[in-house]
């Protein structure tokens, strides 16, 4: 018999979005299927990862009430919230089965030169979209970004929105599973916030160790060049003319504002958001430049200077992990990281550890074991904490 009281219910699949805003419309999908939808709490004016984090933290919090399933929770945003699919994924890799972009475009995502092919090995994220090309300022339509994103390895499907409907693409959704445990495990980030990859957890950090074994795996479609105008944001499907500043931080010191349009650079128009984003990316020098702003009526001209991504930018740690069930070792590769936190299943000991080579045999006891590497020796402590 059934105890009394609050019925037993198993955890529901999940859509966790990264648009709190567009929740109505989410909210009647997931409850036509019986499917739990989580809302995240924004701040308002946060940033990516401030966004990152907070929806991160919403369905570990929905996790531990025991309402969401953790293997099949399923990150979702459209329109111009595709993009924050990307970037959330390519930051907290690990919590999501896959990721689903409804319209939209990865391009604000890519352009801030965070998107990590690695951190998309055990997360893919399915496209639906339809934008044809737009002609030689923009390159490409959705389908041939999509396959160049692939070649780049990021694990991606693109389906046009004329081909499936939305009850067919929960149920591709619902095919990927989440594993806490993935044999084949792989992260990198310029961030040690964002550190954690499924069972391993770097926990210092070094630039100067290098591994040429593991390369970077950022993506980038063009130079990240940016103006000296401070971090603004805009939608890429905004129709112009020129760029729309629809979002500033909340602690933005520069010239813009909010519902500002910029609408020339050196004398030459801005057509709309995807021109300006394929001009910049097309930028590989940095120079000074002016440009014209339409601020209500008025129309104020400035100076600033393009600005490419420093070196610094693309300093990242990454690490590689693969279980062999077969001949029982646990192979760790990493790169710029000089202390690791491990989580061992049960069902994967006894097994022989090795972190770059070095190893430590005969691994008996399941548990999270803190790794180091002190003159060419592999210490495995037990985590205090």
């Amino acid at each position: 018999m059934l105890a009394c009281g609050a019925a037993a219910q198993s955890p529901k699949p999940a859509i966790a979005l990264v648009d709190p805003a567009d929740a109505t419309q989410w909210r009647k999908w997931t409850q036509e299927l019986g499917w739990q939808l989580i809302v995240p709490t924004v701040p308002n004016g946060a940033n990516a990862d401030v966004r990152a984090e907070a929806v991160a933290a919403t369905v570990q919090a929905a996790i531990k009430d025991g309402g969401a399933d953790p293997a099949h929770i399923y990150l979702a945003g459209r329109a111009e919230a595709a993009a924050a699919v990307f970037y959330a994924i390519s930051r907290v890799p690990d919590l999501w089965a896959a990721g689903l972009a409804l319209g939209g475009s990865p391009k604000p995502a890519l352009d801030t030169g965070r998107i990590f092919s690695a951190n998309f090995t055990d997360t893919p994220v399915l496209w639906i979209s339809d934008k044809p090309s737009d002609g030689p300022s923009d390159g490409a339509g959705d389908s041939e970004l999509a396959a160049k994103l692939k070649s780049a390895g990021l694990n991606l499907e693109w389906r046009s929105a004329k081909s499936v409907s939305i009850a067919q693409v929960f149920a591709t959704l619902l095919q990927h599973a989440r594993k806490e445990f993935p044999d084949t495990a792989d992260c990198e980030t310029n961030a040690p916030k964002f550190a954690h990859c499924y069972w391993m957890e770097p926990t210092k950090f070094d630039v100067a160790e290098r591994n040429e074994v593991l390369p970077l795996s950022r993506i980038a479609l063009g130079s990240g060049a940016l103006l000296d105008l401070g971090e603004f944001g805009y939608k890429l499907d905004d129709p112009g003319p020129g760029v729309l500043v629809s979002v500033l931080p909340k602690d933005y010191s520069g010239p813009l504002k909010i519902g500002d349009r910029l609408i020339e650079l050196d004398g030459q128009p801005i057509a709309d958001a995807r021109d300006y984003a394929g001009r910049m990316n097309k930028m590989y020098a940095e120079k000074r430049m002016a440009g014209l702003v339409q601020r209500g009526k008025e129309k104020l001209r400035f100076e600033t200077r393009v600005i490419l991504p420093s070196s610094d930018a693309f300093a990242t740690a990454r690490v590689q992990g693969k279980h062999d069930p077969e001949d029982k070792t646990i192979r760790i590769i990493s790169r710029s990281v000089t202390e690791l936190r491990v989580t061992i299943p049960q069902e994967w000991v006894p097994a022989d550890l090795y972190w770059n080579g070095v190893s430590v045999e005969d691994l008996s006891k399941p548990g999270c074991y803190l790794l180091t590497i002190d003159q060419e020796l592999l210490n495995a402590a037990p985590c205090t904490k």
